[in-house]
Protein backbone atom coordinates (compact mmCIF):
# COMPACT_ATOMS: atom_id res chain seq x y z
CA UNK A 1 0.00 0.00 0.00
CA UNK A 2 1.53 3.49 -0.66
CA UNK A 3 0.93 5.89 2.31
CA UNK A 4 0.61 9.09 2.22
CA UNK A 5 1.87 11.53 5.72
CA UNK A 6 -2.01 12.28 6.28
CA UNK A 7 -3.40 8.60 5.93
CA UNK A 8 -0.49 8.05 8.51
CA UNK A 9 -1.83 10.35 10.71
CA UNK A 10 -5.42 9.33 10.66
CA UNK A 11 -4.52 5.63 11.48
CA UNK A 12 -1.48 6.11 13.98
CA UNK A 13 -3.73 5.84 17.61
CA UNK A 14 -4.90 2.50 15.81
CA UNK A 15 -1.90 1.13 15.37
CA UNK A 16 -0.02 -1.61 17.14
CA UNK A 17 3.79 -0.62 18.22
CA UNK A 18 4.78 -2.91 15.77
CA UNK A 19 2.94 -1.41 13.06
CA UNK A 20 4.00 2.05 14.50
CA UNK A 21 7.62 0.74 14.21
CA UNK A 22 7.17 0.02 10.64
CA UNK A 23 5.23 3.22 9.49
CA UNK A 24 7.31 5.66 11.16
CA UNK A 25 9.74 4.64 9.03
CA UNK A 26 7.81 5.27 5.78
CA UNK A 27 6.62 8.46 7.55
CA UNK A 28 10.33 9.47 7.82
CA UNK A 29 11.31 9.06 4.37
CA UNK A 30 8.17 10.42 2.95
CA UNK A 31 8.97 13.48 5.03
CA UNK A 32 12.34 13.75 3.45
CA UNK A 33 10.62 13.66 0.21
CA UNK A 34 8.53 16.29 0.38
CA UNK A 35 11.21 18.35 2.07
CA UNK A 36 13.56 17.59 -0.58
CA UNK A 37 14.26 20.65 -3.25
CA UNK A 38 12.72 20.34 -6.36
CA UNK A 39 13.65 22.57 -9.20
CA UNK A 40 10.75 24.63 -10.67
CA UNK A 41 9.33 24.17 -14.16
CA UNK A 42 10.57 25.91 -16.79
CA UNK A 43 14.35 27.41 -16.90
CA UNK A 44 14.94 26.26 -13.61
CA UNK A 45 14.46 22.88 -14.52
CA UNK A 46 16.57 23.53 -17.47
CA UNK A 47 19.58 24.88 -15.84
CA UNK A 48 19.14 21.78 -13.24
CA UNK A 49 19.55 19.13 -16.18
CA UNK A 50 22.10 21.23 -18.41
CA UNK A 51 24.57 19.11 -20.05
CA UNK A 52 27.04 22.19 -20.70
CA UNK A 53 30.51 22.72 -18.77
CA UNK A 54 29.82 26.55 -18.20
CA UNK A 55 26.08 27.41 -17.43
CA UNK A 56 25.29 31.10 -16.93
CA UNK A 57 21.81 30.82 -15.71
CA UNK A 58 20.46 34.49 -15.24
CA UNK A 59 19.24 37.68 -16.88
CA UNK A 60 16.08 39.18 -14.79
CA UNK A 61 16.28 38.96 -10.95
CA UNK A 62 14.23 36.66 -9.15
CA UNK A 63 14.22 33.95 -11.11
CA UNK A 64 15.57 31.31 -8.76
CA UNK A 65 19.26 31.52 -9.59
CA UNK A 66 20.50 31.05 -6.22
CA UNK A 67 17.84 28.35 -5.15
CA UNK A 68 19.12 26.62 -8.22
CA UNK A 69 22.62 27.02 -7.49
CA UNK A 70 21.95 25.47 -3.91
CA UNK A 71 20.14 22.80 -4.97
CA UNK A 72 22.60 21.48 -7.86
CA UNK A 73 25.06 21.48 -4.91
CA UNK A 74 23.05 19.20 -2.71
CA UNK A 75 21.76 17.05 -5.20
CA UNK A 76 24.47 15.93 -7.47
CA UNK A 77 28.16 16.99 -6.53
CA UNK A 78 30.35 16.17 -3.94
CA UNK A 79 32.14 19.05 -2.87
CA UNK A 80 31.18 22.48 -4.07
CA UNK A 81 32.28 25.94 -3.73
CA UNK A 82 30.09 29.03 -4.28
CA UNK A 83 31.87 32.44 -4.32
CA UNK A 84 30.25 35.84 -4.14
CA UNK A 85 32.45 39.11 -4.64
CA UNK A 86 32.26 40.19 -1.52
CA UNK A 87 31.70 38.01 2.04
CA UNK A 88 29.12 40.61 3.14
CA UNK A 89 27.13 39.21 -0.34
CA UNK A 90 26.90 36.13 0.59
CA UNK A 91 24.32 36.95 3.09
CA UNK A 92 21.35 35.51 1.56
CA UNK A 93 22.57 32.45 0.41
CA UNK A 94 22.96 31.33 3.99
CA UNK A 95 20.09 32.43 4.68
CA UNK A 96 18.78 30.40 2.04
CA UNK A 97 20.92 27.59 2.59
CA UNK A 98 20.08 27.26 6.54
CA UNK A 99 16.16 26.59 5.68
CA UNK A 100 17.59 24.15 2.70
CA UNK A 101 19.64 21.97 4.96
CA UNK A 102 19.64 23.46 8.57
CA UNK A 103 16.29 23.00 9.15
CA UNK A 104 15.75 20.36 7.64
CA UNK A 105 18.41 18.27 9.58
CA UNK A 106 20.41 17.84 6.45
CA UNK A 107 23.22 19.28 7.99
CA UNK A 108 24.74 22.65 9.55
CA UNK A 109 26.39 25.82 8.79
CA UNK A 110 29.63 25.86 10.27
CA UNK A 111 30.21 30.05 10.74
CA UNK A 112 33.78 29.43 11.48
CA UNK A 113 35.06 28.00 8.06
CA UNK A 114 32.07 29.10 5.95
CA UNK A 115 30.59 25.89 4.85
CA UNK A 116 28.10 23.08 5.00
CA UNK A 117 29.05 19.89 6.08
CA UNK A 118 26.06 17.62 4.82
CA UNK A 119 25.07 14.53 6.72
CA UNK A 120 26.20 12.50 3.29
CA UNK A 121 29.38 14.15 3.31
CA UNK A 122 28.84 16.43 1.09
CA UNK A 123 30.82 19.85 0.77
CA UNK A 124 29.30 23.19 0.32
CA UNK A 125 31.85 25.78 1.08
CA UNK A 126 31.44 29.86 0.73
CA UNK A 127 34.39 32.07 -0.73
CA UNK A 128 35.00 35.60 -1.61
CA UNK A 129 37.13 37.53 -3.86
CA UNK A 130 36.54 41.40 -2.53
CA UNK A 131 40.28 42.28 -4.25
CA UNK A 132 42.39 41.86 -6.86
CA UNK A 133 44.60 38.95 -5.40
CA UNK A 134 42.43 37.47 -3.16
CA UNK A 135 41.66 34.84 -5.78
CA UNK A 136 45.18 33.70 -5.29
CA UNK A 137 43.60 32.69 -1.89
CA UNK A 138 41.55 30.11 -3.03
CA UNK A 139 44.59 28.55 -5.23
CA UNK A 140 45.22 24.48 -5.29
CA UNK A 141 41.36 24.18 -3.72
CA UNK A 142 39.83 21.40 -5.79
CA UNK A 143 35.61 21.46 -6.28
CA UNK A 144 34.08 19.21 -8.95
CA UNK A 145 31.40 22.58 -9.05
CA UNK A 146 32.41 26.11 -8.86
CA UNK A 147 29.40 28.21 -8.72
CA UNK A 148 29.67 32.36 -9.19
CA UNK A 149 26.75 34.23 -7.83
CA UNK A 150 26.29 37.81 -9.43
CA UNK A 151 28.93 36.99 -12.22
CA UNK A 152 29.02 40.32 -13.32
CA UNK A 153 31.05 41.64 -10.38
CA UNK A 154 33.50 39.36 -10.94
CA UNK A 155 36.90 40.07 -13.24
CA UNK A 156 37.43 38.01 -16.31
CA UNK A 157 40.64 37.13 -15.03
CA UNK A 158 39.33 36.00 -11.26
CA UNK A 159 36.73 33.76 -13.19
CA UNK A 160 39.29 31.84 -15.43
CA UNK A 161 41.31 31.69 -12.72
CA UNK A 162 38.90 29.98 -10.25
CA UNK A 163 37.67 27.57 -12.70
CA UNK A 164 41.25 26.39 -13.20
CA UNK A 165 40.82 24.14 -9.96
CA UNK A 166 37.53 22.28 -11.28
CA UNK A 167 38.77 18.78 -10.52
CA UNK A 168 37.91 15.99 -8.78
CA UNK A 169 39.38 12.62 -7.61
CA UNK A 170 36.10 10.90 -8.26
CA UNK A 171 36.15 9.86 -12.59
CA UNK A 172 32.31 9.30 -12.16
CA UNK A 173 31.61 12.63 -10.47
CA UNK A 174 30.34 15.27 -13.26
CA UNK A 175 32.61 18.50 -13.25
CA UNK A 176 30.52 21.91 -13.89
CA UNK A 177 30.82 25.54 -13.22
CA UNK A 178 27.48 27.53 -12.88
CA UNK A 179 27.50 31.09 -12.99
CA UNK A 180 24.32 33.19 -12.25
CA UNK A 181 23.46 36.99 -12.35
CA UNK A 182 22.04 40.06 -13.82
CA UNK A 183 23.24 42.13 -16.90
CA UNK A 184 26.24 44.13 -15.89
CA UNK A 185 25.68 47.78 -14.64
CA UNK A 186 29.30 49.07 -15.72
CA UNK A 187 32.41 48.04 -17.80
CA UNK A 188 33.54 46.07 -15.53
CA UNK A 189 30.67 43.23 -16.01
CA UNK A 190 30.79 43.43 -20.27
CA UNK A 191 33.18 40.38 -20.42
CA UNK A 192 30.40 38.45 -19.57
CA UNK A 193 28.35 39.31 -22.44
CA UNK A 194 31.91 39.08 -24.83
CA UNK A 195 32.15 35.17 -22.97
CA UNK A 196 28.44 33.75 -23.88
CA UNK A 197 28.17 36.15 -26.98
CA UNK A 198 26.64 34.00 -28.85
CA UNK A 199 23.17 34.05 -26.46
CA UNK A 200 23.38 37.42 -25.22
CA UNK A 201 25.60 40.06 -27.05
CA UNK A 202 22.79 41.57 -29.87
CA UNK A 203 25.44 42.08 -32.84
CA UNK A 204 26.86 38.61 -32.53
CA UNK A 205 26.97 36.56 -36.62
CA UNK A 206 25.74 33.68 -35.15
CA UNK A 207 23.64 33.50 -32.31
CA UNK A 208 22.44 30.74 -30.16
CA UNK A 209 18.94 29.92 -28.59
CA UNK A 210 18.43 29.85 -24.87
CA UNK A 211 20.09 26.60 -23.88
CA UNK A 212 21.74 25.57 -26.82
CA UNK A 213 25.21 23.83 -26.46
CA UNK A 214 27.93 25.91 -28.15
CA UNK A 215 32.05 24.58 -27.83
CA UNK A 216 34.43 26.93 -26.89
CA UNK A 217 38.54 26.25 -26.11
CA UNK A 218 41.37 28.94 -26.11
CA UNK A 219 44.16 29.34 -28.61
CA UNK A 220 46.90 31.64 -28.92
CA UNK A 221 45.50 33.30 -25.68
CA UNK A 222 41.95 33.98 -27.30
CA UNK A 223 38.65 32.43 -27.54
CA UNK A 224 37.40 30.15 -29.86
CA UNK A 225 34.37 28.37 -31.10
CA UNK A 226 34.44 24.72 -32.34
CA UNK A 227 32.16 22.98 -34.19
CA UNK A 228 31.62 20.52 -31.54
CA UNK A 229 33.00 18.64 -28.47
CA UNK A 230 35.75 16.42 -30.05
CA UNK A 231 39.03 16.53 -29.24
CA UNK A 232 41.59 17.75 -31.69
CA UNK A 233 45.10 18.32 -32.46
CA UNK A 234 46.54 22.13 -32.64
CA UNK A 235 50.01 22.90 -32.82
CA UNK A 236 50.91 19.11 -31.30
CA UNK A 237 48.59 19.48 -28.45
CA UNK A 238 45.13 17.74 -27.79
CA UNK A 239 42.68 19.95 -27.50
CA UNK A 240 39.76 19.32 -25.44
CA UNK A 241 37.00 21.83 -26.15
CA UNK A 242 34.46 22.71 -23.52
CA UNK A 243 30.77 23.46 -23.83
CA UNK A 244 28.93 26.53 -22.96
CA UNK A 245 25.37 27.62 -22.64
CA UNK A 246 23.50 30.28 -20.88
CA UNK A 247 19.67 29.52 -20.19
CA UNK A 248 17.17 33.25 -19.34
CA UNK A 249 15.28 33.35 -16.21
CA UNK A 250 12.51 35.34 -15.17
CA UNK A 251 10.51 36.97 -12.42
CA UNK A 252 7.74 34.79 -13.93
CA UNK A 253 9.29 31.98 -13.41
CA UNK A 254 9.64 31.83 -9.40
CA UNK A 255 5.99 31.59 -8.32
CA UNK A 256 6.69 32.33 -4.99
CA UNK A 257 8.38 35.67 -5.52
CA UNK A 258 5.40 36.43 -7.93
CA UNK A 259 3.10 36.17 -5.43
CA UNK A 260 4.58 37.76 -3.08
CA UNK A 261 4.36 41.02 -4.93
CA UNK A 262 8.71 41.11 -5.79
CA UNK A 263 7.39 42.19 -9.37
CA UNK A 264 5.44 45.27 -8.52
CA UNK A 265 8.99 46.45 -6.84
CA UNK A 266 10.84 45.81 -9.92
CA UNK A 267 9.14 48.16 -11.98
CA UNK A 268 9.22 50.57 -9.80
CA UNK A 269 12.82 50.88 -10.67
CA UNK A 270 14.82 53.65 -12.42
CA UNK A 271 15.89 52.84 -16.32
CA UNK A 272 17.95 51.49 -16.90
CA UNK A 273 17.50 48.88 -13.69
CA UNK A 274 14.01 48.65 -14.16
CA UNK A 275 14.49 47.00 -17.64
CA UNK A 276 17.74 44.66 -16.40
CA UNK A 277 16.32 43.48 -13.54
CA UNK A 278 12.73 42.96 -14.65
CA UNK A 279 13.21 41.77 -18.12
CA UNK A 280 17.22 40.70 -18.23
CA UNK A 281 17.84 43.27 -20.84
CA UNK A 282 21.50 42.90 -21.53
CA UNK A 283 21.11 45.54 -24.50
CA UNK A 284 19.43 48.71 -22.51
CA UNK A 285 22.26 51.59 -21.90
CA UNK A 286 24.30 51.06 -18.74
CA UNK A 287 24.50 54.23 -15.92
CA UNK A 288 27.77 55.52 -16.31
CA UNK A 289 29.98 56.65 -13.58
CA UNK A 290 29.49 60.25 -13.22
CA UNK A 291 33.51 60.38 -13.13
CA UNK A 292 33.74 58.41 -16.46
CA UNK A 293 35.54 59.70 -19.30
CA UNK A 294 33.85 58.85 -22.11
CA UNK A 295 29.86 58.02 -22.10
CA UNK A 296 29.01 54.56 -23.23
CA UNK A 297 26.20 55.98 -25.63
CA UNK A 298 28.81 58.19 -27.56
CA UNK A 299 31.15 54.79 -28.23
CA UNK A 300 28.18 53.12 -29.25
CA UNK A 301 27.19 56.24 -31.77
CA UNK A 302 30.53 55.85 -33.09
CA UNK A 303 30.37 51.71 -33.62
CA UNK A 304 27.05 52.44 -35.02
CA UNK A 305 28.26 54.94 -37.35
CA UNK A 306 31.40 52.30 -38.38
CA UNK A 307 28.78 49.28 -39.10
CA UNK A 308 26.59 51.79 -41.56
CA UNK A 309 29.86 53.19 -43.05
CA UNK A 310 32.43 51.65 -45.65
CA UNK A 311 35.86 51.60 -44.84
CA UNK A 312 36.93 55.28 -47.13
CA UNK A 313 38.76 55.01 -49.45
CA UNK A 314 41.71 57.61 -48.73
CA UNK A 315 45.31 56.97 -47.53
CA UNK A 316 46.22 55.34 -44.09
CA UNK A 317 46.42 58.39 -41.67
CA UNK A 318 48.26 56.81 -38.66
CA UNK A 319 48.87 53.79 -36.33
CA UNK A 320 48.63 53.87 -32.86
CA UNK A 321 50.49 50.92 -30.99
CA UNK A 322 50.15 50.05 -27.41
CA UNK A 323 52.51 47.38 -26.59
CA UNK A 324 52.18 44.77 -24.41
CA UNK A 325 53.65 44.83 -20.60
CA UNK A 326 53.37 40.59 -20.01
CA UNK A 327 51.29 38.78 -18.49
CA UNK A 328 47.75 38.66 -19.75
CA UNK A 329 48.38 41.87 -21.42
CA UNK A 330 48.00 42.49 -25.94
CA UNK A 331 49.93 44.09 -28.06
CA UNK A 332 47.19 46.43 -30.09
CA UNK A 333 47.82 48.00 -33.23
CA UNK A 334 45.19 49.93 -34.69
CA UNK A 335 45.05 51.57 -38.03
CA UNK A 336 43.33 54.64 -39.10
CA UNK A 337 42.02 56.67 -42.07
CA UNK A 338 40.87 59.79 -41.20
CA UNK A 339 37.81 59.48 -39.12
CA UNK A 340 37.13 55.43 -39.92
CA UNK A 341 39.00 53.05 -37.34
CA UNK A 342 39.61 49.97 -38.71
CA UNK A 343 39.15 46.48 -36.84
CA UNK A 344 42.79 46.36 -34.82
CA UNK A 345 45.27 43.84 -35.03
CA UNK A 346 45.61 41.98 -31.56
CA UNK A 347 48.26 39.56 -30.59
CA UNK A 348 48.88 38.02 -27.21
CA UNK A 349 52.13 39.31 -25.03
CA UNK A 350 53.74 36.08 -25.00
CA UNK A 351 53.58 36.36 -29.20
CA UNK A 352 55.19 40.04 -29.13
CA UNK A 353 58.02 39.22 -26.54
CA UNK A 354 60.71 41.73 -27.78
CA UNK A 355 60.44 45.30 -29.78
CA UNK A 356 61.71 43.45 -33.29
CA UNK A 357 58.59 41.45 -33.34
CA UNK A 358 56.46 43.94 -32.43
CA UNK A 359 58.02 46.43 -35.06
CA UNK A 360 57.62 43.70 -37.62
CA UNK A 361 54.05 43.77 -37.13
CA UNK A 362 53.41 46.98 -37.30
CA UNK A 363 55.86 47.48 -40.41
CA UNK A 364 53.23 44.71 -42.80
CA UNK A 365 50.02 46.78 -41.69
CA UNK A 366 51.72 50.20 -43.02
CA UNK A 367 50.34 51.04 -46.87
CA UNK A 368 52.02 54.51 -47.11
CA UNK A 369 54.52 56.96 -45.17
CA UNK A 370 52.20 57.80 -42.02
CA UNK A 371 52.29 59.03 -38.37
CA UNK A 372 52.89 55.79 -36.36
CA UNK A 373 52.17 56.54 -32.40
CA UNK A 374 53.80 54.19 -29.90
CA UNK A 375 53.36 54.08 -26.41
CA UNK A 376 57.24 54.30 -25.30
CA UNK A 377 56.82 53.59 -21.32
CA UNK A 378 58.52 50.23 -20.66
CA UNK A 379 59.06 47.28 -23.36
CA UNK A 380 57.53 50.36 -25.79
CA UNK A 381 60.42 52.12 -26.20
CA UNK A 382 62.15 49.01 -27.90
CA UNK A 383 59.66 49.22 -30.56
CA UNK A 384 60.13 52.60 -31.41
CA UNK A 385 64.06 52.43 -31.62
CA UNK A 386 63.46 49.14 -34.07
CA UNK A 387 61.31 51.77 -36.29
CA UNK A 388 63.46 54.63 -36.44
CA UNK A 389 65.91 51.63 -37.49
CA UNK A 390 63.74 50.12 -39.85
CA UNK A 391 63.06 53.69 -41.58
CA UNK A 392 66.58 55.13 -41.28
CA UNK A 393 66.46 55.42 -45.36
CA UNK A 394 62.84 56.70 -45.64
CA UNK A 395 63.13 60.40 -43.65
CA UNK A 396 59.43 60.71 -44.71
CA UNK A 397 58.63 57.66 -42.56
CA UNK A 398 61.08 57.92 -40.11
CA UNK A 399 59.39 61.48 -39.34
CA UNK A 400 56.37 60.18 -38.60
CA UNK A 401 57.64 57.66 -36.07
CA UNK A 402 56.37 59.63 -32.37
CA UNK A 403 57.14 58.21 -28.98
CA UNK A 404 54.26 58.72 -27.06
CA UNK A 405 55.09 59.23 -23.25
CA UNK A 406 51.89 59.59 -21.10
CA UNK A 407 53.05 61.02 -17.91
CA UNK A 408 54.91 63.70 -20.05
CA UNK A 409 53.33 67.51 -19.17
CA UNK A 410 50.38 68.11 -21.34
CA UNK A 411 50.97 70.49 -23.65
CA UNK A 412 47.48 72.10 -24.82
CA UNK A 413 44.19 72.47 -23.54
CA UNK A 414 40.71 71.29 -23.59
CA UNK A 415 38.48 72.91 -26.77
CA UNK A 416 37.02 75.40 -24.64
CA UNK A 417 40.87 76.88 -23.71
CA UNK A 418 39.11 76.67 -19.98
CA UNK A 419 40.39 73.48 -18.80
CA UNK A 420 44.10 72.13 -18.55
CA UNK A 421 45.68 68.20 -18.29
CA UNK A 422 47.78 66.87 -15.77
CA UNK A 423 50.00 64.64 -18.37
CA UNK A 424 49.85 63.97 -21.98
CA UNK A 425 47.38 60.58 -20.90
CA UNK A 426 45.05 63.06 -19.84
CA UNK A 427 45.02 65.44 -22.72
CA UNK A 428 45.20 62.41 -25.22
CA UNK A 429 42.59 60.67 -23.80
CA UNK A 430 40.15 64.37 -23.05
CA UNK A 431 40.73 65.21 -26.77
CA UNK A 432 39.48 61.80 -27.73
CA UNK A 433 36.70 62.52 -26.07
CA UNK A 434 35.92 65.34 -27.88
CA UNK A 435 36.25 63.40 -31.19
CA UNK A 436 33.42 61.31 -30.17
CA UNK A 437 31.31 64.18 -29.10
CA UNK A 438 28.03 63.96 -30.52
CA UNK A 439 27.30 67.97 -30.47
CA UNK A 440 30.45 69.21 -31.83
CA UNK A 441 32.80 65.95 -32.23
CA UNK A 442 34.39 64.80 -35.90
CA UNK A 443 32.29 61.54 -36.27
CA UNK A 444 34.71 59.03 -35.90
CA UNK A 445 33.90 55.20 -36.59
CA UNK A 446 34.80 53.00 -34.17
CA UNK A 447 34.92 49.10 -34.49
CA UNK A 448 32.00 47.21 -33.38
CA UNK A 449 33.77 45.52 -30.66
CA UNK A 450 32.99 44.86 -27.16
CA UNK A 451 36.14 45.06 -26.04
CA UNK A 452 37.01 47.97 -27.65
CA UNK A 453 33.49 49.89 -26.10
CA UNK A 454 34.65 48.79 -22.39
CA UNK A 455 37.78 49.65 -22.61
CA UNK A 456 37.13 53.26 -23.62
CA UNK A 457 34.18 53.34 -21.12
CA UNK A 458 36.78 52.01 -18.49
CA UNK A 459 38.65 55.13 -17.52
CA UNK A 460 37.83 57.69 -14.89
CA UNK A 461 38.80 61.49 -14.71
CA UNK A 462 39.17 63.39 -11.20
CA UNK A 463 40.04 67.47 -11.55
CA UNK A 464 43.66 68.36 -9.93
CA UNK A 465 44.77 71.49 -8.98
CA UNK A 466 47.04 70.98 -12.13
CA UNK A 467 44.49 69.81 -14.03
CA UNK A 468 42.17 67.03 -15.52
CA UNK A 469 43.95 63.73 -14.40
CA UNK A 470 42.99 60.52 -16.01
CA UNK A 471 43.10 57.25 -14.55
CA UNK A 472 46.36 55.70 -14.61
CA UNK A 473 46.57 51.53 -16.27
CA UNK A 474 47.68 50.43 -13.84
CA UNK A 475 45.22 51.87 -10.99
CA UNK A 476 42.47 50.74 -14.18
CA UNK A 477 43.85 47.11 -14.08
CA UNK A 478 43.46 46.99 -10.39
CA UNK A 479 39.95 48.19 -10.50
CA UNK A 480 38.12 45.98 -13.14
CA UNK A 481 41.50 42.97 -13.61
CA UNK A 482 42.12 43.61 -17.58
CA UNK A 483 44.69 46.52 -18.72
CA UNK A 484 42.58 48.34 -21.20
CA UNK A 485 44.86 47.93 -24.16
CA UNK A 486 42.49 48.15 -27.25
CA UNK A 487 41.22 51.07 -26.08
CA UNK A 488 44.61 53.41 -25.45
CA UNK A 489 45.56 51.68 -29.19
CA UNK A 490 42.64 53.90 -30.63
CA UNK A 491 43.28 56.68 -27.85
CA UNK A 492 47.13 56.78 -29.74
CA UNK A 493 46.53 56.89 -33.27
CA UNK A 494 43.93 59.55 -32.76
CA UNK A 495 47.11 61.84 -31.17
CA UNK A 496 47.40 65.01 -32.93
CA UNK A 497 51.01 65.49 -32.95
CA UNK A 498 52.59 68.83 -31.01
CA UNK A 499 55.24 69.42 -33.48
CA UNK A 500 53.61 70.58 -37.28
CA UNK A 501 56.69 69.03 -38.37
CA UNK A 502 55.06 65.42 -37.30
CA UNK A 503 52.19 66.35 -39.15
CA UNK A 504 53.04 64.73 -43.10
CA UNK A 505 52.32 66.55 -45.60
CA UNK A 506 50.42 63.24 -47.41
CA UNK A 507 48.21 62.58 -44.35
CA UNK A 508 44.48 62.97 -43.84
CA UNK A 509 44.63 64.34 -40.56
CA UNK A 510 41.86 65.17 -38.11
CA UNK A 511 41.20 68.03 -37.14
CA UNK A 512 43.77 69.68 -39.95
Amino acid sequence: MNYTIDDIKKIWNLLTPYEKEELEKIAVQLIEEENEWKPLPGPQTQAYYSEADHLFFGGAAGGGKTDCILGIAHQQHQRTVIYRREYGQLKGIIERGRELFDNNGKGKYNQQKNHWRLKDGRLIELGACQHIGDEQKHQGVPHDLICFDEITHFTEFQFRFLCGWLRSVDKNQRKRVICAGNPPTDSGGDWVIKYWAPWIDEHHPNPASPGEIRWFTTLNGEDVECESGNDFEHNGEIIKPESRTFIPAHIEDNPYLLDAGYKKRLQSLPEPLRSKLLSGSFTVGREDDEWQVIPTEWVKLAQERWRNTQKPNITMSSIGVDVARGGSDKTVITMRYGSWIDKQKIYPGRNTPDGDAVGGLITKEIKNACNIIVDVIGVGSSVYDVLRRTFSNSPAQKQGIIGFNSSESATSSDKTGMLSFFNKRAQAYWQFREMLDPVNGENICLPDSRELLSDLCAPRWEMRATGIKIESKEDIVKRIGRSPDCGDSVVYACVKPDKPAQVLRNLNMIGR
